[in-house]
């Protein structure tokens, strides 16, 4: 295959990449505690000998997808009046125990399980600093203080654990808001303020994902055009040798 259509073509594969990175964040714009991705790509540079009327080795640039980039910045946040609604203002992520170990969100919007534990809405429970923070009807009225203590009529409850990382951008993702170490130790948090009947909400900005995808188009537009024009000129070549008197 010529190099022209080779290199057009890796372009249009980054702007399949981009948009489908662009649509995952447009689908998850109300999704609670959701961090917007950016893909990233590198320019990988080959050498190949000289074609016809060109003279020494000749450098090729195609695009290569390098993967996504995680926007870790927090999220407006939003008031819900519910009792077990939490969002974390500053640094670090909530520790949840699922079936696969423990898991790291964001998503602060919990409820009571029958057995009177504070869980996910999917039923993983939320762990506190000795294990599953849970409430009981001998507990009375429920307060729960900025760094996650959890105190009712008898005194303190528990605490919920907020652990931070040193590299958040580098926890592996599991679903929409669940995320795995990936290796990392997690470390108590210390900057953080729990605010209570609030949730976080996605830090998707629609107008600002448009706008990236509009320009995603334009540059899928200017790719496939070259493509069209490389493919016209290669069937104008064979139309001419082929009406060439043998």
């Amino acid at each position: 295959m010529d190099n022209a259509l080779l290199i057009s073509l890796s372009h249009q594969i980054a702007s399949y990449r981009s948009m489908d990175v662009i649509a995952n964040n447009l689908a998850n714009v109300s999704t609670p505690a959701f961090q917007r991705e950016e893909p990233t790509f590198q320019e990988y540079v080959t050498r190949v000998p000289p074609a016809e009327g060109q003279s020494g080795m000749q450098s090729l640039s195609f695009v290569q997808d390098a993967g996504v980039v995680r926007d870790i910045s927090e999220g407006r946040m939003e008031h819900t009046g519910a009792q077990f609604d939490f969002a974390i203002h500053g640094k670090g992520f909530f520790t949840v125990q699922t079936p696969n170990g423990e898991r790291y969100t964001r998503a602060g919007h919990f409820t009571l399980n029958d057995s009177g534990q504070l869980v996910t809405s999917n039923g993983d429970a939320v762990q506190g600093d000795g294990g599953p923070i849970t409430i009981t009807p001998d507990d009375g009225e429920v307060h729960i203080a900025q760094d996650g203590t959890v105190s009712g009529k008898n005194g303190q409850i528990g605490r919920i654990r907020v652990v931070d990382f040193q590299n958040p951008r580098a926890l592996l993702k599991e679903g929409a808001t669940l995320y795995n170490a990936n290796g990392q130790s997690p470390v108590s948090a210390d900057s953080f303020q729990l605010q209570t009947g609030m949730i976080e909400t996605s830090n998707v900005e629609p107008v600002i994902e448009i706008s990236h995808m509009i320009e995603v188009m334009r540059a899928y537009q200017a790719t496939a055009t070259l493509t069209q024009t490389q493919e016209d000129l290669m069937r104008q070549a064979i139309d001419k040798l082929g009406s060439m008197p043998s």
